[in-house]
């Protein structure tokens, strides 16, 4: 795998200064014109990309070389140098990429201008202002993304980046082994209680892991949606005229916790789920070591194929998620943009660079990153489609590479082209439709993120962990380190660090109307 460390300024600058500023004689999409004298020169940029933990990505040996990308290349005339970001230290790298001015022509981003791996360098110049661009270069960009998107890469009234987007912002979801279910002979869960049957009766049938728990409970926090106590970025609430996080809901934060504690003093969780990164989360599943899970919805099959390798009956599910004393549930609801890239100031080809982007919106580019390639991964005859979706575990990965972060710019709600060609992915379509559609909890949200919460960053939670002062505390709860009983002290101590001027910011800003962004459901 290319590492991070690889790139350079200076390479970056020969890179751009090289591709100078392209051809006038390219088509839409960077394919040569039939008019042109001679082959048009090939739009050379570097982008940095995050590894997403995708197999297929880490373990490349140079994924510059790989067949795909040079595919790619060779149907947009693109030459590029791909800049693999270690999906672990993935912040902690943007930020040395801002601070040593190691930045490639083109950076992805995790969300819109102000995440916080972005370092305030949008607001620094560090990229350039793309309407123009985009109004010459990019009709099918500006004429697919929505609206509300294009927004959340926007600063100041200009657009700085280019989303790939999410219609449905509902994406987790509970995902169960139906097969087990089944043997259990209990019906599908609905309420929490519900929940912990089912998970007993795992254990009974010898689950090794009846509820999969995974570190930081990231991927593992079902249980704090019936309660509505979800502590990460996006759920803030009013409280008596007062803006505050939900987790300072101390009585129904506690219930969540203490379903937790259940779990884990019961066996329903593993003891050491508190270590139990990403890799190992993925593989005690598909080793079939587990009963129940969370995981966005859109990996369901693939994730069945390569479990299959390793339990023939397995049959993986989703379910609703369970509900609380509201009688509603559900995940953290997404924001509209869930990748973005930015090109940075002074990139002389960023027209081409656009086309680029542009192409990825084409019936062509859709065929290309949903199928592969004609006679060789599918095959065509009369205007349709013949396409099986691999299902050892290596082609797996190979077809969630190419469809899913080779893929730049995309609706990544779920590719509509691969599930509707079988009954097992026209169900997941009413998966979404019929149940995550239903479900998932929001609040007020901010955008710029509060200053308060960068100036603090022990008190600030991200997209889906808490804040690491109360993270602390939920895990030593759990584990009975800590009686349960104690959370508001917790919170006292969130308030104490810097959590009162994050709740006297956010109330300014929802009165004033200031980057405030509200509940979606």
């Amino acid at each position: 795998m290319k590492k991070w460390l690889g790139v350079c300024l200076t390479a970056a600058l020969a890179a751009s200064v090289a591709a100078g500023c392209g051809s006038d004689n390219k088509e839409e999409g960077g394919s040569s014109s039939p008019a042109a004298s001679k082959a048009p020169e090939k739009t050379k940029f570097s982008i940095s990309l995050r590894t997403l933990a995708f197999n297929y990505v880490e373990k490349s040996p140079d994924i510059n070389n790989d067949k795909w990308v040079k595919k790619l290349e060779e149907m947009t005339n693109s030459d590029l140098d791909i800049v693999l970001v270690p999906h672990k230290e993935y912040e902690q790298k943007m930020v040395q990429m801002f601070a040593t001015n190691d930045i490639p022509d083109v950076v992805q981003g995790a969300g819109g201008v102000n995440g916080k791996e972005m370092a305030g360098s949008v607001a620094a110049g560090v990229f350039m202002p793309l309407d123009d661009l985009l109004k010459q270069y990019g009709p099918n960009l500006l004429k697919k993304i929505p609206k509300d998107a294009w927004d959340n890469v926007s600063y100041q009234g200009k657009i700085y980046a280019i989303p790939e987007y999410l219609s449905n912002p509902s994406r987790r979801a509970t995902w169960i082994r139906k097969d087990l279910l089944d043997q259990t002979g209990l019906p599908v869960p609905k309420t929490v209680d519900e929940y912990l049957e089912v998970l007993r009766a795992f254990k009974k049938l010898g689950v090794e892991n009846p509820y999969m728990g995974r570190q930081d409970f990231k991927y593992a926090d079902t249980f704090f949606g019936p309660y509505d106590v979800y502590p990460y970025l996006s759920m803030f609430e009013e409280v008596n005229g007062q803006v505050q996080p939900k987790f300072m809901d101390n009585e129904n934060m506690m219930k969540a916790l203490q379903t937790y504690k259940t779990m884990y003093d019961e066996g329903l969780i593993n003891k050491e789920f508190a270590t139990i990164n990403a890799t190992n989360y993925k593989n005690a599943i598909l080793a079939g070591k587990a009963g129940m899970w969370t995981m966005n919805a859109n990996e369901l099959l693939q994730w069945e194929q390569q479990m299959k390798a390793t339990v023939p009956g397995a049959k993986l599910e989703i379910i609703p998620s369970p509900v609380g004393p509201d009688g509603k549930g559900g995940y953290y609801l997404y924001g509209s943009v869930t990748r973005s890239y930015f090109i940075k100031e002074g990139t002389k080809n960023a027209a081409d660079i656009i086309k680029f982007f542009d192409w990825m919106m084409s019936d062509e580019a859709e065929t290309f990153f949903t199928f592969g390639i004609k006679g060789e991964t599918y095959q065509e005859e009369n205007g349709k489609i013949s396409y099986t979706s691999p299902t050892d575990a290596n082609g797996v990965d190979e077809e969630r590479y190419r469809q899913a972060f080779l893929w730049l710019v995309q609706d990544t709600t779920y590719n509509k082209g691969s599930l509707s060609l079988t009954e097992e992915g026209k169900n997941l379509i009413k998966v979404y439709d019929t149940i995550l559609a239903k479900e998932g909890r929001d609040g007020i949200q901010f955008d710029p993120r509060l200053d308060s919460l960068v100036k603090n960053p022990d008190v600030a939670p991200n997209s889906d962990t808490a804040p690491p002062v109360l993270l602390t505390h939920m895990v030593k709860m759990v584990y009975g380190k800590e009686p349960i009983s104690d959370w508001p002290k917790a919170v006292e101590e969130w308030l104490s660090k810097g959590g009162k001027d994050v709740i006297k910011e956010a109330t300014e800003k929802y009165k004033s109307k200031t980057g405030v962004t509200m509940s979606r459901r």
